[in-house]
Formats: structure tokens, sequence, C-alpha cells
């Protein structure tokens, strides 16, 4: 199923993305959830009547009515996450950020997996991303795919995780870099670089949608992983191009860590990482590694950014700078 959630007059709605249609989930069957929050709360006792219903709309046997997706105002499809991780999955990206910083590439990478815990009340969808003065001191977007867990888990092995992913997003980890910098010379953080917005969606696709993109993971790793093509555009521009399926430790992996001697819960929301390519950061210093001369590009005011992952769909979102003057950094003592 894909899967998108929608403002009706102010309300929330929970909608079944068919051939560029929605259809309103409650209006079709009003014995199902009719939010995100409610369905992943209660997955296991819906899924099934959710998919007898899509198909049920699919076959013509359903009369409810379809509206058109594009004219419809579309918000994250996890709108309340419980929480929201970020991981650290690709090498490539790690790799090229400590190639450009011209330091060694770091073994623990290959050891395990790594994630922090970002502002899940900063998540949201499709539409403007609303910037501070100091989020354009270098200003990001980060490439990235994402899962949302579907019930509740604790000390879960790779082998088994799999099983409790609901669904895959587009995921953007927007980053206001000199924020980011400046902390991390703290060894804490990130924290005031990411916590203002972080973008999923248009919707979330269910596993079953990807049976077909479905490839080995890579050697001496475990769980499902995909052959999904990640494609970033800045105002119409292509800048990334990546592939889910270089993810280096899978998402099962990446949750056996997140559930390490913690439950996991319906509505976290765990992201890939960046994949390789997929930030500004990088391509200005893979850029300047080459070119002492090349000029660095970050995120403006106005600017459109567009992500696509294969079976996962379009993102779209527009840099809109706040109507202030005021300037965290410049309170510094």
């Amino acid at each position: 199923m894909k899967l998108v959630t929608y403002l009706s007059d102010g309300a929330e709605q929970l909608a079944f993305y068919i051939n560029d249609k929605l259809y309103d989930v409650h209006d079709a069957n009003v014995l199902l959830p009719d939010s995100m929050e409610e369905l992943l709360e209660f997955w296991e006792e819906s899924i099934d009547d959710m998919r007898k219903t899509e198909a049920e709309i699919k076959a013509g046997k359903n009369t409810v009515h379809g509206f058109s997706f594009k004219g419809a105002n579309v918000i994250a499809p996890v709108p309340h996450p419980s929480s929201c991780r970020d991981g650290y999955a690709f090498r490539q990206h790690v790799a090229a950020a400590r190639r450009n910083r011209k330091v060694d590439m770091i073994p623990e990478f290959d050891q395990y997996p790594i994630f922090y815990f970002t502002n899940h009340n900063a998540i949201q969808g499709p539409g403007p991303i609303p910037c501070m003065p100091d989020h354009f001191k270098k200003l990001d977007f980060e490439l990235e795919a994402a899962v949302v867990i579907c019930k509740k888990g604790r000390n879960i092995k790779a082998e088994e995780a799999d099983q409790y992913i609901g669904g895959y997003m587009i995921m953007n980890d927007m980053s206001a870099r000199t924020l980011q910098m400046e902390e991390m010379l703290l060894n804490l953080g990130p924290a005031k670089g990411k916590d203002f917005s972080t973008v999923i969606g248009p919707m979330l696709v269910t596993p079953d949608e990807l049976e077909g993109y479905k490839i080995a993971a890579k050697p001496g790793h475990t769980g499902n992983a995909y052959n999904l093509k990640m494609t970033c555009k800045v105002n119409g521009v292509q800048v990334s191009e990546g592939n889910m399926g270089d993810m280096d430790w899978t998402f099962a992996e990446i949750i056996e860590r997140c559930a390490y001697g913690v439950d996991i819960l319906p509505g976290d929301v765990i992201g890939s990482g960046t994949v390789g390519t997929g930030c500004f950061l990088e391509l200005n210093g893979t850029g300047k590694l080459s070119n002492p001369d090349y000029k660095e590009q970050w995120l403006q005011d106005g600017d459109v950014v567009e992500m696509e992952i294969d079976g996962l769909g379009h993102l779209s979102n527009t840099i809109v700078a706040e109507k202030t003057d005021w300037s965290i950094l410049g309170l510094k003592k």
C-alpha cells in the first residue's frame, strides 16, 4: 500500500494513494483507522483489512470517491512520530566527507551502525521550510530514506527486525552546517544544527510494494535491501544521485542497535543517513579538493528542493526565510 496523510478542513486524514488519486481510508471503510497514528498503534489488527479495502478500491468494488493527489494538502505521512532517529548507513558518504577533511576513514564505521536522535516535533512533509537567519549560514539538504516502526519491540535481532517496519519514506534531514559544526566542537550533538526541520514523505510505502526491487544485502550484513535510485534536484538542477542498495548497514541492523535494552514503539521514525553525494557539505568538499577555486553552493531563500526515490515518490520543499534578523550565533560570549 501507499498511504498519505492530508488535511481536510484542518483535520488530519489518512488516505490510500492509487494512480495519482487519494481515497480516504475511513470513508472507504468506517471500521478502519482514520489516522496514521491510529493505524500504527493497531497495525497488526488493521493491516489485513486495510489491504482488503485497498484491493476493493482498485477492483472497482468500493465506490469511495477519489480525488487528486496533486490538489490535496499533503503533510508528512507520519505527522507525529513517537521519536525520530537518524542512522549513518552509507559508507560512501562517510568516506568522502572524511577524505574531504583530509582525515582517514574511521574504522569503527564497519564495526556497528550508529544513530542520533533528532527533533520529532520538527517533522514536516511537502511544502515550505521556514528558516531563521543562522540556518542560512551553510544551509544544507540531506538525501535519505526512512522507515517507520509498526509494532513495539525490545532486544530485536537483525534477522527479525524487518518485521517491525511498517513502511518506507523519502527523508530530507535538513542541516544548518555552521550551527552544527560549532556545537560539535564540544563533542555533543548534532543539536541546533538539525532540530528545525526534518522532512519525510510524501507517502508511506509498505514493504510488499517494494518486493520487485529487493536485492541482497552487502556481504556480511543482514536484512532487506532494495535497488532504489535516489536523486535530489535544487531549482530543477540535479545535484545528487545514489541508490538505497548502497546502504552498508541495513535498516534491520540499525533497528537491532536501536532496540538494544530499550523499547522501540509504533510511530518511531528511523532514517538511513545520507546517501553518497547526498548533501552540499560532501559535494562542496569534493569539488574544492580537486579545484581550490570551486564555488561552494548552499541553500538560499526561495530554493526548491526536490527528492525522488524509486517506488517512494517525489518530495518537494521550498526554502522560506523567516522575517527576522535574530541570530543565536550573535549570543556567543
